[in-house]
């Protein structure tokens, strides 16, 4: 707007407009000028979140006067104020002025007007992203840590089963089998209810759970036998009988069907 020689304006932060941008001005007074709601031509607008102006600021009887030092210092008279809008919040306050009074004018309304709209939706999209961003990254910590409290239960419910395979006691191995329960339940680890998918996984022997779990963290056969510490024509052994029980084709699918039983955590 070559015909305003005056242009300026700011920030709205924490319900105070603060001035930082500015063009023409001779001074520096306006520099760094908090404004708060209703103070001022810009707490005005910035209130009423709609344009207003003043053909002649010191005079004029519609607004405060709490910054007539550093306006006046300025020499600016007649001043338009706009308000940036968005969701119903003004976000940014720009100002035309000229050094004499008069009004500025249609044209430089229309200007202002029209630019604090695009601006608006600018600044409205911005917001969305944002949004969005924050949402996205507050999920991903949230997904993050359940999958590391998942994984540590997993953990706790693979060495209780180990553990109970590992006692002689049947008392005490029951009490241990109860507790690896209650952890898979923790995690939505399903627990087999019907008879047959009892009688499925009550078949199977410890030793095959043992290398059905350790095909479930994605071992191959020669690492289940050096981790077991058996053969791996053995492994092989045991993984059959594992999928003829649970009526499986591939070592995928024997996986699948003992986490639905209920033997491998979900």
């Amino acid at each position: 707007m070559s015909d305003v020689p005056v242009v300026f304006g700011g920030e709205v932060s924490s319900e105070t407009l603060h001035l930082s941008e500015f063009h023409g001005t001779r001074t520096r007074g306006l520099d760094g000028l908090a404004i708060p709601p209703r103070s001022g031509l810009g707490g005005r607008v910035m209130e009423q979140r709609r344009p207003a102006a003043v053909s002649d600021y010191g005079a004029s009887m519609s607004i405060t006067h709490h910054f007539d030092r550093p306006v006046l210092g300025e020499g600016l008279k007649s001043i338009l104020a706009v308000p940036v809008v968005v969701a119903g919040v003004a976000r940014i306050v720009m100002y035309a002025a000229l050094r004499e009074r008069g009004p500025l004018g249609d044209r430089v309304g229309d200007i202002m007007t029209t630019a604090a709209r695009r601006l608006g939706q600018e600044i409205s999209v911005r917001d969305e992203v944002d949004r969005r961003v924050r949402l996205l990254a507050t999920t991903r910590s949230m997904l993050d840590s359940d999958v590391s409290r998942t994984a540590e239960l997993r953990s706790v419910h693979e060495e209780l089963s180990d553990l109970a395979r590992s006692i002689g006691d049947a008392t005490i191995r029951r009490r241990l089998d109860a507790v690896a329960a209650r952890v898979a339940a923790s995690f939505g680890q399903d627990i087999p209810h019907d008879i047959r998918a009892q009688e499925v996984s009550q078949s199977l022997t410890p030793r095959e759970i043992d290398v059905i779990s350790q095909v479930a963290l994605g071992c191959t056969n020669i690492e289940v036998a050096t981790r077991l510490s058996i053969g791996a024509e053995t492994v092989k052994s045991y993984l059959r009988s594992v999928m003829r029980k649970t009526e499986s084709h591939t070592r995928y699918e024997a996986v699948v069907a003992c986490r639905r039983l209920g033997v491998l955590p979900s």
